[in-house]
């Protein structure tokens, strides 16, 4: 089949079996995004404090992130479910955001102000939030059922290597290659600069291996494989409500949003607590007044904006959907309070400093860099047995067991001063990683229906970027005011937020 341009031979009743080799090739492109991803995740809090911001402030700057993916990858998996280029349906997205994304990855380092910086972690996110989203739904509209978990767990080892090289960067640099690894006050020093650059050259080359060794299906070709496989079991291809039910539906969810947004906010405004959650209600209540809008309109026999029947699908959404977006909330809320918090806790906990400008917090954050490439290294290796693990058991006790041991991980750094043991909490982090980045995944795409695969891909986002806010909203406030400034119990609240999730995680509705 040609890669780029529709065909008349005849459809096959299904989606063929994919290659090794073909499976590596679509999803090399991960290499790339999580290159970035890491560097951010790893880096962009001592840039920060570098750069003098005081740390109760470093969740809200991270709200960046979060908020950049909840707006952004919705509407990229809108558009992609209706493009078709000479590139294919996916595949211009994942270029054009990786141009962007080398660009602020090589300024990232080189700003000169702490409002600079948090402005580039926007644009950066941005960009790789431009890139990744549709590399989901890549996996859905590839391959078949049987080898999506295989397809999520590619992708899982990409991440993992990915993510595993660009955190060891500042650290190789400074310790093999001698780059400096100080700089005077308010300056980034060197082996960050020089690991930003880097990843800029390797996002870029991973990116461009995708784009032009892998091929996609037309949309008609994806509708007639989702027509086939459902005719052959005897299903009816996965869509939403009855109209009956589902204007009900949506209008009971509007009147929720509407009064649920409206009061969740004057209870803040009342309690004087973090106005970032003022983001979410706000949110509800627009959401809420959009369905009451899109109600109104078909009740006159209008259609309704394209805009407001996105919305309308968010609360439309799959059973199963529902069920992961528990899931994904508490496990996110877990990594988010890791990623931003990491670096403070190791410093003052395990190294004994929380001066930017000191030996030992550098050293400390370098440390944090190799902590993390042990979890994502982990995380790299246990992708090829978690295919096996949910064949011998289940997807969903798969990702229940693998969320325990990533509870277990997060919460023993509490407990531990010597910083060589940091590195046994990482393993039971790397196996919560690899199953986040795959099982949901999995368990979700044989639930959706073709022709909105990208969309929901981008809306399952909300249910990573969500908790991130929440994450941004409540720990430096709880940090604060009841643990005193020690960022180390962040950890614990960590660890129980995975507990958490893996409970949930049990009672998911699996297709499969």
């Amino acid at each position: 089949m040609d890669k780029t341009k529709t065909t008349s031979a005849p459809i096959p009743a299904r989606k063929p079996r994919l290659s090794f080799w073909d499976i590596w090739n679509m999803s090399f492109g991960f290499l790339g995004i999580q290159f970035g991803f890491a560097l951010q995740t790893a880096n962009v809090s001592r840039i920060f404090e570098t750069l003098g911001a005081a740390i109760e402030t470093i969740p809200v700057l991270w709200l960046a992130a979060p908020v950049t993916g909840l707006i952004v990858q919705p509407i990229i998996g809108y558009f992609s479910d209706r493009t078709w280029t000479r590139l294919g349906r996916r595949r211009p997205y994942f270029l054009g955001g990786a141009l962007l994304a080398s660009a602020c990855l090589i300024l990232m380092p080189n700003s000169p102000a702490l409002w600079v910086a948090a402005g580039m972690l926007w644009l950066m996110d941005t960009s790789f939030n431009v890139s990744m989203e549709p590399f989901r739904a890549f996996v859905g509209d590839n391959l078949p059922d049987e080898q999506r978990t295989l397809g999520f767990a590619m992708q899982s080892f990409f991440i993992g290597l990915g993510a595993v090289v660009a955190s060891l960067l500042p650290y190789l640099l400074t310790n093999w290659l001698g780059v400096s690894n100080e700089a005077p006050e308010g300056i980034i020093p060197d082996s960050v600069k020089w690991s930003f650059y880097l990843g800029a050259v390797v996002f870029l080359l991973a990116i461009l291996w995708t784009v032009f060794k892998s091929r996609e299906y037309t949309p008609e070709e994806l509708a007639a494989f989702e027509r086939a496989e459902h005719a052959a079991a005897g299903t009816e291809p996965p869509t939403a409500l009855s109209d009956a039910l589902q204007r009900r539906s949506n209008f009971l969810w509007a009147l929720f949003c509407v009064l649920g947004g409206g009061v969740m906010g004057y209870w803040i405004w009342r309690a004087a607590l973090n106005k970032e959650l003022f983001i979410l209600a706000a949110g509800l209540v627009v959401a809420g007044l959009l369905m009451m809008g899109a109600r109104a309109l078909e009740n006159r026999g209008r259609a309704a904006p394209g805009f407001v029947v996105m919305v309308r699908d968010v609360l439309s959404m799959p059973r199963t959907m529902k069920q992961l977006a528990w899931v994904q909330f508490f496990s996110w809320f877990a990594l988010f309070a890791m990623w931003i918090y990491t670096i403070a806790a190791v410093t003052k906990h395990v190294f004994g400093s929380s001066d930017p400008t000191s030996a030992a917090y550098n050293e400390g954050a370098n440390w944090v860099g190799v902590c993390f490439a042990v979890y994502n290294g982990v995380a790299m290796l246990v992708a090829f047995t978690l295919p096996l693990l949910a064949k011998a058991t289940n997807r969903k006790v798969t990702h229940a067991l693998c969320l325990t041991l990533g509870a277990l991980g997060l919460a023993s750094i509490f407990l531990i001063r010597q910083p060589e043991w940091l590195l046994l909490s990482m393993v039971g982090i790397g196996f919560a990683w690899a199953s986040i980045l795959s099982m949901p995944y999995a368990i979700l795409t044989g639930a959706l229906p073709a022709a909105k695969m990208g969309y929901y891909m981008g809306v399952f986002n909300f249910f990573i970027v969500i908790p991130q806010i929440v994450a941004a909203a409540v720990l430096g406030f709880f940090i604060a005011r009841f643990f005193d400034g020690e960022a180390v119990y962040a950890m614990l609240l960590g660890g129980l937020s995975f507990l958490l999730a893996a409970v949930l995680t049990l009672r998911v509705e699996d297709r499969a």
